[in-house]
Parts: C-alpha cells; sequence; structure tokens
C-alpha cells in the first residue's frame, strides 16, 4: 500500500561521456505535502523527475515514490503516480474526450466511468467547448490544461508537474494552482512540483528544494529560506553593464553579500535601510552615477539568486496560449 512519500537517498545519474546530471542527490517528500524542486536550466531537475516516473535508471542510489522502489517496483509507482511532464505528448488526431477516456480505460476503468470521469476533467480544465477538436487543432496552453487532465485521470495519490503552467496566461495559471491546492487539500495528495515562476512556488510549495550544478543547494520551507538567504537588500540601477559591475567591486568593501544581474547591483543586509547613506556615499566616491536605488523586502527570486547566481527566466507567459 502507498505511503504517499518520496524518498531519495544518494541518487547519482551520470551519461555517456561522463556528464554527471545528479550527483548524490538526497531529501525527502512527505505524505501530502506541496513540494517545490527549483534549479536552473541544466541543473538535473529533469533528471531526477525522469528517475522518479521510472523512465530514467539512477547511475547510483536509491529512490521510492510511495513505499515502492522505481527501479524494482516500478509497475507500482507507475500506477499510484499522475505524471505531467514538460514534453506535452498527446495524439493529434484524437479528441480530448476520446484521449481522456482511453486513459481510464488503460487504468481499469468502465467505458461509463471512463466517459464520466472525462467530463468531470474536461471541465475542470477549461475544455468542454473544445471537447469534439481534435487535439492538434489545440494551442500550446489548452494541450498543457489536457495533459494536467489526462494525469488525474486514475486521481492518483501522487501527482509529479514538471512545469505545468508554462505558457499558461495569469488567469489560467492561477485556475491550476486552485485546482492543485485542491488535490493536496481534499484528498490529500502529494504533489511534486518543478516550476520556473518562483511565485508558483511560493504560493503553493509546503517545502522547496533548489539543485544547482546536480547537487542540492538550498532546502527549507519558503519561509525558512527567505529568512536564512533573503536579507533586505538594496537593489541599485547603473547606466550600464559595465558599470554595475565597478560599483560591485566598490561595495565589497561594505559586504560580500553582493549580487550583479545586468545592470543592477544588489547589497543584502539584515537592515539594510541604514545601510543606504554608506552606499550611496561609497558610489559617489567612486565617480558612479546611480539610476535609481531601491530597498525590498527578501522573495524566492532573491533566494534563487544568491543559491544558484541566476535568476530563472521564464518563457512568455503568452506565447502558448
Amino acid at each position: 500500500m502507498s505511503n504517499r512519500t518520496i524518498n531519495v537517498n544518494q541518487i547519482k545519474k551520470t551519461y555517456p561521456g561522463y556528464v554527471t546530471a545528479a550527483d548524490e542527490v538526497s531529501f525527502t517528500v512527505s505524505a501530502g505535502e506541496i513540494f517545490g524542486f527549483l534549479g536552473p536550466n541544466g541543473a538535473g531537475k529533469s533528471t531526477i523527475v525522469k528517475i522518479l516516473t521510472t523512465l530514467a535508471l539512477p547511475t547510483q542510489g536509491s529512490a521510492t515514490v510511495g513505499g515502492y522502489d522505481v527501479v524494482k517496483e516500478a509497475s507500482d509507482v507507475r500506477r499510484i503516480s499522475g505524471v505531467a511532464l514538460q514534453e506535452i505528448g498527446l495524439d493529434p488526431i484524437m479528441k480530448p474526450r476520446e484521449l481522456l477516456t482511453l486513459q481510464g480505460q488503460l487504468f481499469n476503468m468502465s467505458t461509463k466511468d471512463a466517459k464520466k470521469r472525462s467530463d468531470e476533467l474536461l471541465d475542470l480544465v477549461g475544455l468542454t467547448e473544445a471537447s469534439d477538436r481534435r487535439a492538434g487543432t489545440f494551442s500550446g496552453g489548452m494541450k498543457r490544461r489536457l495533459d494536467l487532465a489526462l494525469a488525474l485521470v486514475h486521481a492518483p495519490e501522487i501527482l509529479f508537474l514538471d512545469e505545468p503552467t508554462t505558457g499558461l496566461d495569469p488567469a489560467s495559471r492561477r485556475d491550476v494552482w486552485t485546482e492543485v491546492r485542491r488535490l493536496n487539500r481534499e484528498l490529500g495528495m502529494t504533489i511534486f512540483l518543478t516550476t520556473q515562476y518562483l511565485e508558483e512556488a511560493d504560493e503553493l510549495a509546503d517545502q522547496i528544494a533548489i539543485i544547482n550544478r546536480g547537487k542540492i543547494a538550498a532546502e527549507g520551507s519558503p519561509e525558512e529560506l527567505k529568512a536564512a538567504f533573503g536579507e533586505e537588500s538594496i537593489n541599485i540601477k547603473l547606466p550600464n553593464n559595465q558599470l554595475a559591475e565597478q560599483a560591485a567591486l566598490h561595495l565589497k568593501a561594505i559586504t560580500s553579500q553582493i549580487q550583479s544581474d545586468r545592470n543592477t547591483v544588489r547589497v543584502y543586509l539584515p537592515q539594510a535601510a541604514q545601510a543606504v547613506p554608506r552606499v550611496v556615499d561609497t558610489l559617489r566616491q567612486a565617480d558612479l552615477e546611480l539610476v535609481s536605488l531601491t530597498l525590498s523586502q527578501p522573495t524566492l527570486d532573491d533566494v534563487f539568486l544568491q543559491v544558484t547566481g541566476s535568476r530563472i527566466e521564464p518563457q512568455n507567459q503568452n506565447s502558448l496560449n
């Protein structure tokens, strides 16, 4: 019987050419938790998701999903898991109701129950009016919603969502958030979420792990991570990238907690407001002209920047609508 937990123990994945995508990764997802898994492109997120969903084998280490070993009991892992991956695979000739009904039948539902479930899910993801259109005519956003519905057909105990709202407009994204919360709170479903929207992780996740260069770089609740890594920041905008680099060098006399992001320098301090006069004076003495200076409270974006040294650059959210 599934226990709805996920345990990853010292997972390592090396691809031909000795490229290590995951390097002794360990973490635990508690039953009934929404777990956010974040990281830059190429950090190892997709590799871990593929291993946990039985689409790839680990080179070393072990992992269980719902108490089942992902290698030795792969069929049980697939039985209790729902998966909506980044790559959407839909038969372009079939219609959404046909796809959902077929999916239900593959999970041993009767034709009657499968059709009833398909209607429920089409309404849930807002595709009822498009139920008689072929999937190949759908926009990217519509395909993503249909893919989510397919992952939910068999009411899985553990749901893997790999960037589920990429390409959706803000309203549709909020609708998905509402459904994710409902699945988690009402059904106790454990949800493993990767996302390129840090606001999404902050909004939904109970716990977050950030992977960088194949290793877990930080882990905790959003509040814990912001408290540990996301001090208040002074955000200084310079006329160009080169001047921003010069400013960062001069500001190291004040603190080592500095990040440069194009033409903006961020200085992280416990009491940032009190340090503003010193920061301004330091830059004036260096003959560096400021475009603007603002103060901000810590966000997950700040945490991500400090932990990985880069920002997540989401795709155009309207590009797939």
